[in-house]
């Protein structure tokens, strides 16, 4: 039967080279875009809302990550007092201090909310 299929032979391989330095590049170059892309700006995002909430103090008008609006009563290491309206007091960790407001701002809406209620 060899005369109809022919026999078949394997080739060597060819030698394969090692990829070195410019294997690397490619990998290294996403590396690098991610991480001016995502990790430095959050980085620094991270370290700016640090040193707000350490720098928080008494009387500051703060609005927290759920969007209460509050004026800074009392502190702790980790908890801040905050007043919502006359007499309404609620605590809330420091890190969920989501910036802080120009003075007045607190002033200035709880007198928009006085108008609406007189008008309503």
């Amino acid at each position: 039967m060899e005369f109809l299929i022919s026999d078949a032979f394997a080739q060597a391989a060819p030698q394969a080279k090692e990829p070195g330095f410019a294997g690397l590049l490619l990998p290294l170059a996403i590396f690098a875009f991610f991480y001016f892309l995502f990790i430095w700006p959050q980085q620094r995002r991270a370290k700016e809302h640090k040193k707000m909430v350490e720098s928080l103090g008494k009387g500051a008008e703060v609005v927290t990550n759920g969007g209460v609006l509050g004026r800074v009563v009392d502190l702790d290491e980790s908890f801040v007092v905050l007043e919502v309206a006359d007499g309404v007091h609620i605590q809330v960790q420091r890190n969920a201090i989501a910036s802080v407001l120009p003075k007045g701002t607190f002033k200035a809406v709880k007198k928009r909310i006085a108008k609406a209620e007189k008008s309503a």
